[in-house]
């Protein structure tokens, strides 16, 4: 599918030598178009000051209880960790990552499209969505690795042509996150600017950078201003709970030494107004299965597992 770029580039990145931060040029919350009311207007303006909301106990813990078993059933197919879908840690061979599982599994598919999930995003957005991103994060118990610091829209942006700020990642979490166990960290306040990154783009870079990513990662000294700005908050909370978080929040998460294993389930809806163009940093765009460029609108429709 052959698209074209954007002539001007609001968020330049990974073109010099070194890190400069840009100040956000596109809005935070897209107004209501859709007149939704999931959100109040509390919950509306925390959004727009600290580019997150956080919902424990979502999901229910029958809800959680089946993905969790289909979670399992996937992560030990020795076939299926063949496909390129599947991303493994480099020494143990556990899995880490499993991506496209909103296209390619029927369950995960039903959660992806739960409006107690979508109907969030929407109202954010102003606008319908779709799925660019899917995928289910693991941190065994002793073995998880962590995840450095990032936005997430500095490499959708540099490599997967991603125009805007005019997307949401939604996190559910399929095991319980405690502040030992290596859960998510985010810097409230961030996606308020912008980090241009350093270097270039290294042809497949995707390769390596879900194993570990360092290019696309920002410089100490302005993570160490935004932190000293904003602090740092957790995503701590039971097994059903659920994270959005704006597109260019800063974000990580530390390895897991404890036996406490941390899972969850990550979907990025973009607004269909804010297709994928060609990369802006990057010579090639990364696979569909990590990057969709076939955008298909989201009906929202509830998940009902049965008891």
């Amino acid at each position: 599918m052959s698209v074209s770029k954007t002539v001007n580039d609001d968020y330049p990145t990974r073109n010099s030598d070194s890190f400069q931060v840009i100040s956000r040029r596109d809005p935070i919350v897209y107004g209501n178009s859709l007149q939704l009311d999931v959100l109040d207007s509390d919950q509306v303006k925390f959004f727009e000051e600290s580019g997150y909301l956080f919902f424990p106990n979502l999901f229910s813990t029958k809800e959680v209880s089946t993905l969790s078993d289909e979670l399992e059933r996937l992560s030990k197919n020795e076939e299926l960790k063949k496909q390129e879908q599947f991303v493994l840690e480099p020494q143990s061979g556990e899995v880490r990552s499993i991506f496209e599982v909103h296209k390619n599994n029927n369950l995960f598919e039903k959660l992806s499209k739960d409006p107690r999930v979508v109907n969030v995003v929407r109202q954010l957005l102003g606008s319908d969505v779709y799925i660019t991103q899917s995928r289910i994060n693991r941190k065994p118990g002793f073995e998880g690795k962590e995840f450095y610091w990032h936005s997430d829209f500095e490499t959708w942006h540099a490599e997967d042509g991603m125009p805007h700020m005019r997307a949401i990642s939604c996190s559910i979490s399929l095991t319980d996150n405690y502040e030992f166990n290596g859960p998510l960290m985010v810097i409230p306040g961030s996606h308020k600017q912008f980090i241009s990154c350093a270097g270039k783009t290294p042809d497949n870079h995707y390769q390596v950078s879900l194993k570990r990513q360092e290019i696309g990662t920002p410089d100490k000294e302005n993570l160490e201003k935004m932190v000293k700005q904003n602090s740092i908050d957790t995503a701590k909370g039971p097994a059903g709970s659920v994270i959005f978080f704006d597109c260019n929040l800063m974000h990580g998460s530390s390895g897991n030494i404890t036996p406490y294993p941390r899972s969850n389930v990550f979907f990025v809806y973009n607004s269909i107004k804010n297709k994928l163009e060609d990369p802006f940093s990057a010579s090639k765009p990364r696979p569909e299965y990590i990057a969709s460029r076939e955008p298909q609108v989201i009906t929202p429709k509830s998940l009902e597992i049965t008891i």
